[in-house]
C-alpha cells in the first residue's frame, strides 16, 4: 500500500502537476480551496488528522507580488501563517512536510548564483512572508523547504514563461527583462525532485529546486523561440526599470542547486526543461 500525501493547493498550477505525476508514488488526497481554506487557520488541523497523511505537500501560496505591496495581510495569511498551521499538524500526526519558497527572499545583489546559506534580505511584502513561510515551515521537525523560482509547465500554465510561449506561438511581439537572471524551475522537474527527497529520506531542511544553470528573461524567450521556431525579432529586450512594477524584484534571482545534486538528486539543465515543456505542447 503506497503511504498517503496530502496536497494542499491542489488546484494551482504545481499542485495539479504534484497530483498527477506524484501518484506514482502515493495516495494522493488532493485539497484544492473548495475543500481546504488554508486562509482559515483552525481548519487545518482538524482536516489533516481526519487524512493522517504520511507526508503533507504544500502547494498553496499567494504568488500576486505587486498586489502584496497593498495587500500585506493576505500574503502573510497564506505564505506564513497558514505555513504555521500546516507545519504543526504536520508535526502532530507525524508526517513530513514540504513547502515551496522563492527567490524573492533574496534582493538580487550578487553576482553569482545564491546557495541556501546566503543571507536572505527581502525587497518587498511578498518576499517577506515567503521568507516567514521558510522560517515556520520549521516548526515540522522533518521538513523540506524548496526554494523555486520562474516555474512553468503543468496542465495549469500560468507563468511568465507560459504566458511567453503562448504569444510566440501567435506571432506576437514579446517583451523581455534583459538585466533579470533567473535559474527557471520546470513543474515536472520539481515535482520529479520533490519525490526523490522523500523517498532517499534525504536530510531535512532547505533546498534550491530549480532547473540547473541561469540565464536572463530575454534569454529565456529567445531559447523559447527558437524551440517553436518562431524568429527573434518578436522578441524585444527591456530592463526591469521599464515596467514600472509596484514591487520590487531581485535583478540576479539565479540559485544555485547543488546542494539538491549532492543529495542524490540531479537537476536537467533549464535549457533541456524547456525543450521537453515546447515537445509537450506541439
Amino acid at each position: 500500500m503506497k503511504p498517503v500525501a496530502l496536497v494542499v493547493g491542489a488546484g494551482g498550477q504545481l499542485g495539479q502537476a504534484t497530483c498527477a505525476q506524484a501518484s506514482a508514488a502515493f495516495e494522493i488526497v488532493a485539497a484544492t480551496r473548495a475543500e481546504l481554506d488554508v486562509t482559515s487557520a483552525a481548519d487545518i488541523g482538524p482536516f489533516v488528522r481526519r487524512v493522517g497523511p504520511a507526508v503533507v505537500i504544500n502547494c498553496s501560496a499567494y504568488t500576486n507580488v505587486d498586489g502584496a505591496e497593498d495587500d500585506p495581510v493576505s500574503a502573510i495569511d497564506v505564505n506564513a501563517v497558514a505555513v504555521a498551521a500546516l507545519a504543526r499538524a504536520a508535526a502532530i500526526v507525524g508526517a513530513t512536510f514540504v513547502h515551496y519558497s522563492t527567490d524573492f527572499v533574496f534582493d538580487g545583489h550578487i553576482d553569482r548564483p545564491y546557495v541556501e546559506t546566503d543571507e536572505p534580505n527581502p525587497r518587498g511584502a511578498y518576499g517577506l512572508s515567503k521568507l516567514l513561510g521558510e522560517w515556520l515551515a520549521a516548526d515540522a521537525p522533518r521538513h523540506y523547504v524548496l526554494r523555486v523560482e520562474s516555474l512553468f509547465g503543468g496542465t495549469k500554465a500560468q507563468s511568465s514563461i507560459d504566458r511567453i510561449l503562448a504569444q510566440l506561438r501567435k506571432n506576437e511581439p514579446v517583451r523581455a527583462f534583459a538585466d533579470r537572471t533567473v535559474s527557471p524551475s520546470f513543474v515536472d522537474d520539481v515535482v520529479r525532485a520533490t519525490v526523490a527527497l522523500i523517498e532517499g529520506e534525504a536530510p531535512a531542511g532547505l533546498y534550491h529546486c530549480v532547473n540547473s544553470g541561469w540565464t536572463t528573461w530575454e534569454g529565456l524567450a529567445r531559447e523559447l523561440a527558437r524551440c517553436v521556431d518562431r524568429p527573434e525579432t518578436l522578441i524585444e529586450a527591456v530592463p526591469m526599470s521599464a515596467a514600472k512594477l509596484r514591487a520590487d524584484r531581485p535583478l540576479f534571482a539565479a540559485l544555485s542547486n547543488q546542494k539538491l545534486i549532492d543529495a542524490g538528486v540531479p537537476m536537467p539543465e533549464w535549457q533541456d526543461a524547456v525543450a521537453r515543456y515546447v515537445a509537450r505542447g506541439l
